[in-house]
């Protein structure tokens, strides 16, 4: 799993020395593995749980909390808090909106092109017709 971003890892464990280990560890597992689903993180972690949109990691003996979003289909691992098992407790993590609107992409047949889609606010315009009016093609002079 490509795992975004180790960085908030070295921050937890700047002011919490005891997690530095179970969580470079941890890193180690988790960078050298390819979960496609839920399971396959369980079959790797027990403890793990699917809260929401996000998967706790218990890290450390039950000491230390990892919450991260997966997007398995592009092996994608989002951390987005590591905590103490008594801050993880407040639930103040449980505010993050990160990934709550997650849809999975639809893959073709061959798997390698993607539809397009409209951002909100765009259309996916002809390209005789560039700035989405609905103008048609221009026409030469007559």
């Amino acid at each position: 799993m490509h795992i975004i971003s180790k960085k908030r890892l070295r921050n937890f464990w700047e002011n919490h020395p005891r997690a530095k280990a179970p969580l470079e560890e941890w890193h180690q597992v988790v960078r050298k593995v390819k979960w496609s689903k839920f399971a396959d993180v369980r079959a790797t972690y027990r403890s793990a749980d699917p809260v929401n949109q996000f998967v706790v990691f218990d890290i450390g003996g039950n000491k230390f909390r990892l919450i991260a979003f997966i997007d398995y289909e592009f092996g994608k691992l989002f951390v987005r808090s590591v905590l103490t098992h008594k801050d993880y407790e407040k639930g103040n993590w449980k505010k993050d909106e990160f990934g709550k609107d997650f849809q999975p992409r639809r893959k073709k047949n061959d798997g390698n092109q993607r539809r397009k889609v409209p951002r909100p606010g765009t259309s996916l315009s002809p390209p005789s017709d560039p700035l989405g009016k609905g103008l048609g093609p221009r026409r030469q002079g007559n």
